[in-house]
């Protein structure tokens, strides 16, 4: 059952905040979210490629569809004509992927690029070391890749109750989300987003600096 009170609630406490609210919907009917959007919510997060494309066929074309989870590169091209924002690139080869399909319509798709920040090896995601040479390896080739665009780093954290461990692993996140704003994408307002923070930990997210959270459960119940 959705829970329409969290939502306005979720919207008082971020909006003055500057944090941006993505309602993740995966898993959920199409009316579940046409509620929420009626409510004026636009921000969507799907995780899996053939459910956001059938949602997104039945739903209002003005949402902002964001890709959650993690996408291999045979299935970039059936988003590319409509997603938002892709928040886990954790390749480079992922990166010319998107790229390439954003060319071929006629678009530039903006990407965030996913941080291992977890204690468990089950969650996908680069090191600063495996970001910093993706970089490096991107500036060597950006006239190749102007259909592509790096808005930010995102990352999930250890799935624990030990809010020290998520003050830590988010901390360490926007450490570096703030070292890349200040060298690599110096004078580059493009690069804004720092994304972490999911339904149980986002108030420690934004503590730590989060400017976007992914709530799905708490507004959609349990799945």
């Amino acid at each position: 059952m959705v829970n329409t009170e969290l939502w306005g609630q979720l919207k008082q406490e971020l909006t003055p905040k500057g944090v941006t609210l993505v309602a993740v919907s995966k898993k959920k009917p199409a009316s579940d979210i046409q509620g929420f959007y009626d409510l004026g919510q636009r921000d969507f997060g799907e995780n899996y490629v053939q459910e956001l494309v059938e949602k997104q066929a039945q739903l209002p074309a003005d949402i902002k569809w964001h890709y959650i989870g993690h996408l291999q590169s045979n299935k970039v091209r059936d988003i590319a004509p409509f997603v938002h924002l892709i928040h886990a690139v954790d390749s480079f080869n992922l990166l010319v992927e998107i790229n390439k399909h954003a060319l071929k319509n006629g678009r530039v798709i903006d990407i965030l690029l996913q941080m291992h920040i977890a204690e468990e090896d089950t969650k996908f995601g680069m090191d600063e070391e495996k970001i910093t040479a993706l970089l490096a390896e991107f500036e060597t080739k950006k006239d190749e890749l102007q259909n592509v665009r790096i808005c930010g780093l995102m990352g999930m954290a250890t799935f624990t109750e030990n809010e020290t461990q998520l003050h830590t692993e988010y901390k360490r996140l926007h450490v570096f989300f703030r070292l890349l704003s200040a060298s690599t994408f110096a004078n580059q307002p493009h690069f804004a987003i720092c994304s972490i923070g999911m339904s149980a930990d986002y108030k420690i997210a934004i503590e730590e600096g989060s400017n976007m959270v992914r709530i799905g459960s708490a507004l959609f119940g349990r799945r």
